[in-house]
């Protein structure tokens, strides 16, 4: 009889997320029967590495983390190492016992790209990318990989080439077709909140995407669309960032 392992998502508020039902979905898909996944919900990582290394020798043992907001970056100083593509991004959104302590790795980065490829033209070289968390550095190093220029908008200065949004006009969004919201403003259940921009400045070559994907159509996406451009929710790199992981977790790399 096969063991059973565990999996699940760690974040400060999970309620929102659609990862539990996710995995069901592709365990029954991919016929695995000896595997769970539930939501690992801590308002803060305070004895988090005690907790992680009893979990990994619990029975069953816990195999593996998806790591969401807040804790994409601030989860890395109690690892033991990361994979050369989550130093890269500098966040990580999956994490895995290994021989020596808990390792993690990013395929967030993976997962958006694979969303995004085949909405992407020639207009959109150069991208917008609103915050400055996990996930905008993984958008980021995705939307640089393939040589589109990148300028964050925030509320503070970071080190990254950033604009604050009281600078941003419609004349300098009308030259960044791609705009990533990778914020977590306007997620359920506080659904009618949206982050201010010069919606003037969308045309019909933009393309708005929300990384936010409960509700499926947030009010970024419905301000983007009213204003002519197309939009893309973040249910697609959900998906592909969990397959992702899940074949990471499953190797022994």
């Amino acid at each position: 009889m096969s063991v059973t392992r565990r999996f699940g998502v760690l974040g400060a508020s999970l309620s929102h997320s659609h990862s539990p039902a996710l995995f069901a979905d592709r365990f029954h898909a991919w016929r695995v029967t000896n595997a769970t996944y539930e939501r690992f919900e801590r308002a803060n990582l305070d004895g988090f590495g005690e907790w992680l290394n009893a979990e990994a020798q619990a029975s069953p043992a816990l195999m593996g983390l998806n790591v969401t907001i807040p804790y994409k970056q601030s989860i890395i100083p109690l690892l033991q190492d990361v994979t050369p593509t989550a130093l890269a991004i500098g966040a990580v959104n999956a994490i895995k016992p290994a021989s020596n302590g808990w390792i993690g790795h990013n395929t967030d980065a993976e997962g958006f790209m694979k969303s995004l490829r085949p909405f992407l033209t020639s207009a959109h070289e150069r991208a917008l990318i609103l915050g400055n968390g996990g996930a905008a550095a993984a958008v980021r190093f995705g939307l640089q990989s393939l040589g589109i220029d990148v300028i964050h908008v925030t509320r503070s200065p970071i080190e990254w080439e950033a604009m604050r949004y009281e600078t941003l006009n419609a004349a300098f969004l009308g030259h960044c077709k791609l705009v990533v919201q990778c914020t977590p403003v306007g997620t359920y259940p506080d659904i009618e909140a949206c982050i201010e921009l010069p919606w003037d400045g969308l045309t019909p070559e933009h393309l708005a995407v929300d990384l936010v994907y409960n509700p499926a159509q947030t009010a970024f996406l419905k301000r983007a669309e009213a204003a002519g451009a197309k939009t893309m929710n973040g249910k697609p790199m959900l998906i592909a960032q969990a397959e992702a992981a899940w074949e990471w977790w499953n190797t022994n790399a």
